[in-house]
């Protein structure tokens, strides 16, 4: 039995190559530092945000840019996120890969849940500006919804918010987008 299918972490803890041989199962695993991490399955809310969200990026967006839903990146070898929605170029795209390099996307997208809370406003935002990721929204789904988005200051390797929206999105970044929140908030929301 592998490291990747056991109980067990691997000594010095779980790498890429162990997230390559675990099963096919539907399980979303992610790793922060070599800790596996298996978030619960997503929400319908949470879902339809998100599907939402794919569709609407993907009416006005440019050809150079592929708007997709919960692909891997992978940061390095002992670190891998699955962003809810994420904007790649179109040339990494046309791979038709199942994972990302840092420098491939654009912008990452999560939509906080009771469980991704500190994942979702810490840690994922701070790794993915590390990583380069030049822009992150972050969407908040207690009471109404509100998306929160940041562009990278390159030199310090973090995000500056561009704008807290509970209407519309509003940005110039990475294309302009003008986008109302009614049309991403669930019937149930």
């Amino acid at each position: 039995m592998t490291a990747a299918v056991s109980d067990y972490p691997p000594p010095g803890g779980w790498t890429t190559d162990d997230l390559d041989a675990m099963p096919d199962d539907g399980h979303r695993r992610e790793l922060l530092d070599g800790v596996l991490i298996m978030t619960p399955s997503p929400t319908a809310a949470h879902q339809t945000i998100a599907g939402r969200l794919m569709v609407a990026l993907e009416a006005d967006c440019p050809e150079q840019y592929d708007v997709t839903q919960a692909v891997e990146v992978r940061i390095n070898r002992r670190r891998s996120f699955i962003p809810d929605v994420l904007v790649t170029t179109a040339t990494a795209a046309a791979r038709r890969t199942c994972r990302y390099e840092p420098h491939e996307v654009v912008l990452a997208i999560e939509i906080v849940s009771p469980s991704s809370q500190s994942l979702d406003r810490i840690a994922k935002p701070a790794l993915y500006a590390q990583a380069g990721i030049p822009h992150y929204w972050r969407v908040e789904t207690e009471g109404e919804l509100v998306v929160h988005t940041y562009r990278i200051d390159p030199i310090a390797e973090v995000y500056q918010e561009t704008g807290r929206w509970t209407k519309f999105v509003d940005v110039g970044e990475p294309w302009p987008v003008n986008l109302s929140l009614d049309r991403l908030t669930p019937r149930h929301l």
